[in-house]
């Protein structure tokens, strides 16, 4: 469960719009996968578990930024 709730917190690209949802996630993770899911995942933005499918999809294409912030948390 902490698992899906960082991953819909992290996926939250603006963080502006994260703190107005109540997304969890410090600012940092957000702001490191921001570029990616803009980048990949333009369609599903607005859409956390969309975003998080489409970057997992993406994941070997995915900067070291975003890609250490799902390592550290086990994804």
């Amino acid at each position: 469960m902490t698992k899906l709730m960082f991953a819909v917190a992290v996926l939250s690209v603006l963080p502006s719009y994260a703190m107005a949802q109540g997304h969890m996630g410090t600012p940092q993770e957000q702001k490191a996968c921001a570029p990616d899911a803009k980048r990949f995942c333009r369609a599903q933005l607005g859409d956390d578990f969309g975003v998080q499918n489409c970057l997992m999809q993406n994941r070997a294409k995915l900067s070291k930024r975003c890609s250490a912030v799902f390592q550290s948390h086990g994804m």
